[in-house]
């Protein structure tokens, strides 16, 4: 089993900055591909950006292409999304999740075997 807990979130004025980290438990971290998604209420959960297991692999949907980079440190058991230039329309709950079936960056929500319970992030205009 494999616990994700989201932090960093909050409030920030458009055009600032703000960086999510997902912290993992479990010894297997490395092995899994790991993403960022978000939802705002009453939509469905979108991805934002994705991971490989060794980080050589990234996608960015392109609402935040050149805006936001995902990262991660396997010596930490965690990810992070750093979100920069950030704007009204990115205000929602962002979650991270795990994929313990392949460390092969995954682009479908319903691969992803673990989820975080979500940080809110708000963009004030």
């Amino acid at each position: 089993q494999v616990q994700l807990v989201e932090s960093g979130g909050g409030l920030v004025q458009a055009g600032g900055s703000l960086r999510l980290s997902c912290a993992a438990s479990g010894r297997t971290f490395s092995r899994y591909a790991m993403a960022w998604f978000r939802q705002v209420p009453g939509k469905e959960r979108v991805l934002v950006a994705a991971i490989s297991w060794n980080g050589g692999v990234t996608y960015y949907a392109d609402s935040v292409q050149g805006r936001m980079t995902i990262s991660r440190d396997n010596a930490k058991n965690t990810v992070y999304l750093q979100m920069n230039s950030l704007k009204p329309e990115d205000t929602a709950v962002y979650y991270c999740a795990a994929d313990r079936n392949s460390g092969s960056m995954q682009l479908q929500l319903r691969v992803y075997d673990y989820w975080g319970q979500g940080t809110q992030v708000t963009v004030s205009s």
